[in-house]
């Protein structure tokens, strides 16, 4: 009798922290519409899948706690999963995206709910198509704010935006990796990089407006969350005459620390304080790559967006002074002083002991070049 009681107990106990946990929680729904779009970014016209019309697709913005909906309609030529990228996915596997693992493509013409929920993160993330290249334009912002009653674990930012580091092909994204497996080289790279699915003005785009542009009012403390949703490239992200202060890495909160320059790798997320302090005037946020590997072809242009002051009478913004592209001691100095924030409401223990050793192999997918052919890949194959 006794035994009962307590499972009798135990039972109410979990439906009424389950009840509390989500009492504070929303349903978030909405719809993606992935279908061709027509572009210029660089001088021409150019097809390419999109969500929404847009690039970056519509930016998600959510509470921890929260349920996401998505109904996701592929209206593109091709088969289409979404991936949400860093979402734990707990109990929700199935949600995650990744063609052929997780899910089946959403093939052309039909359509996939996607459900699950996002307890026990706050952040910055993001989502993007998981077949083949879609991801190099079909992609956006997943925001996790501190659920009600909850705060920020510094001084709430008078404003907050995003920036979104990209690759533009002057190509359709899947021609570009379907020449690279035929061939076994390296896949060709990008024409351009951008900001907010702009090259910025240091390009000729022949479009006007090409350059994304963000106000700000002198003393605001401004949150930015700078994600790279690029397929091949890290970067180095500065912002003329400021400083930043890193505040936060793929939806983990860091101890804070002060900067003038970030690097952030392909499908990783930086949150960083800004305080709008420098006299009235342009100031280029600029990133351009970090590649340390030898021999290996990547282009060197830089993408801009522009951090602009009231009544500035500049026409050109001031441009930072970025690393050099094989600059590692930066790189390393950067990686090396992101630490977790031990008070943050999810921060768990490192283990400090080894339970298992693992042995690891891992094959190149080499094959055979035909007889007629000249390949690209290691050992001409």
């Amino acid at each position: 009798m006794v035994r009962r009681s307590l499972i009798a107990f135990g039972f109410v106990l979990a439906i009424f922290s389950l009840s509390c946990s989500t009492a504070f929680a929303d349903t978030v729904e909405t719809s993606f519409h992935v279908r061709n779009l027509t572009a210029n970014r660089l001088c021409q016209n150019q097809v390419i899948p999109a969500a929404n019309d847009s690039i970056p697709g519509p930016a998600l913005t959510v509470k921890e706690g929260d349920t996401v909906i998505v109904h996701v309609f592929n209206e593109s030529p091709y088969n289409l999963t979404i991936h949400w990228h860093g979402v734990f996915q707990r109990l929700t596997q199935w949600a995650d995206g990744p063609e052929f693992v997780t899910q089946c493509p959403i093939m052309p013409g039909g359509n996939y709910t996607y459900r699950f929920n996002l307890t026990g993160q706050e952040g910055t993330l993001w989502w993007h198509a998981h077949s083949q290249w879609l991801r190099a334009t079909v992609y956006g912002s997943l925001i996790i704010r501190p659920r009600d009653g909850q705060n920020y674990p510094f001084a709430q930012p008078d404003l907050e935006d995003t920036i979104m580091l990209g690759e533009w092909w002057n190509a359709n994204p899947n021609d570009v990796e379907n020449a690279a497996l035929a061939n076994g080289s390296a896949p060709t790279a990008a024409d351009a990089y951008t900001i907010n699915g702009w090259p910025g003005d240091l390009f000729n785009s022949c479009v006007s407006n090409n350059t994304y542009r963000l106000d700000v009012v002198p003393g605001q403390t401004l949150l930015l969350r700078i994600i790279n949703a690029a397929l091949n490239t890290q970067f180095f992200f500065k912002i003329a005459n400021h400083n930043l202060t890193v505040v936060a890495v793929d939806a983990a909160y860091t101890n804070h620390f002060q900067t003038d320059v970030v690097l952030v790798g392909p499908g990783q997320t930086t949150d960083v304080l800004v305080t709008a302090n420098q006299s009235s005037g342009l100031y280029y946020m600029a990133a351009h790559p970090y590649a340390s590997a030898v021999a290996v072809p990547f282009n060197t242009n830089t993408t801009t967006a522009i951090l602009a002051y009231p009544n500035a009478t500049q026409t050109t913004p001031i441009l930072p002074d970025l690393p050099a592209f094989n600059d590692t001691p930066t790189a390393f100095t950067f990686s090396s002083n992101l630490t977790a924030l031990v008070t943050s409401r999810f921060w768990s223990s490192v283990p400090q002991t080894v339970d298992e050793n693992m042995f690891i192999t891992f094959g190149l997918g080499l094959s055979a070049c035909d007889a007629n052919q000249t390949c690209g890949g290691i050992f001409a194959q």
